[in-house]
């Protein structure tokens, strides 16, 4: 448990490239009551192309202002600047990274998005409405995605306008993927990186039906991250040419 907690407040780098966030869900006791906690998971993707685990947090539900004081603890332990921060779709985060790293670049995570909306189809419907919706998240361009987003909505609008909606009120956040080369497009439109990770962690705790407390959840958590992390020993595929794009787009804010 020491080991742990001297990890959570370990020093960080200053910049970190890209930041992934996500949470998930923990059966743990509390006063008496088995519940179901949020462990807050944040991914950092150094200079040096090499990913590591910033930290964790527990906490009873996820929320945006919990996110935020994840963020406020970052930059306490050294985050001066995130590059681009690659998020679910929880209301109110957007502007919570934009409280703490007001330069950061946010993007929407298009597979949470699309799984959030495919709880409202017909199941009939799924597999025809996913193939027209990747014809705009795979776009050239951000000019043609937008193109076919207009086609998408003329066509499935009248059925699915809740759906439709969502994806049109965020557009911003998703999109901003569009902006850059398609080896960094890959690495920050998914909050896939983040995904294995958790997978990993339900691994090696699959075995605990639940924890006792906090604490108990905690060390399992950190000895997981600890295992895991060892297989990240090498910077993320094609990191040359990924690092030549970032310091090319963000010149003044990268430090290598």
């Amino acid at each position: 448990m020491e080991s742990a907690k001297e990890w959570q407040i370990r020093p960080l780098e200053s910049v970190y490239f890209a930041v992934w966030m996500d949470g998930i869900m923990l059966k743990i006791r509390d006063e008496g009551k088995v519940i179901n906690k949020c462990v807050y998971i944040v991914i950092g993707l150094k200079p040096d192309g090499l990913k590591e685990v910033l930290g964790f947090w527990i906490e009873k539900t996820e929320s945006s202002s919990f996110w935020m004081s994840v963020l406020t603890d970052l930059k306490a332990r050294g985050v001066e600047d995130v590059l681009i921060a690659c998020t679910d779709n929880l209301k109110g985060l957007t502007q919570a990274i934009s409280a703490v790293f007001p330069d950061a670049v946010t993007q929407l995570c298009i597979v949470h998005q699309i799984r959030n909306i495919c709880k409202f189809l017909v199941w009939k419907d799924r597999r025809e409405f996913c193939m027209d919706l990747k014809k705009v998240y795979t776009a050239a361009n951000k000019t043609v995605a937008w193109d076919e987003f207009g086609k998408f909505k003329l066509k499935w609008n009248a059925k699915y306008k809740y759906a439709i909606a969502s994806w049109e009120e965020n557009w911003d956040n998703l999109s901003n993927y569009f902006e850059y080369p398609l080896e960094l497009r890959k690495i920050i439109y998914t909050t896939n990186t983040l995904e294995n990770l958790n997978r990993g962690i339900r691994k090696y705790t699959k075995t605990k039906s639940q924890f006792t407390n906090d604490n108990a959840a905690t060390k399992s958590i950190y000895l997981s991250i600890q295992n895991i992390e060892k297989a990240w020993s090498k910077p993320i595929q094609n990191w040359g040419l990924i690092l030549n794009q970032f310091l090319i787009i963000f010149a003044n804010r990268c430090r290598n």
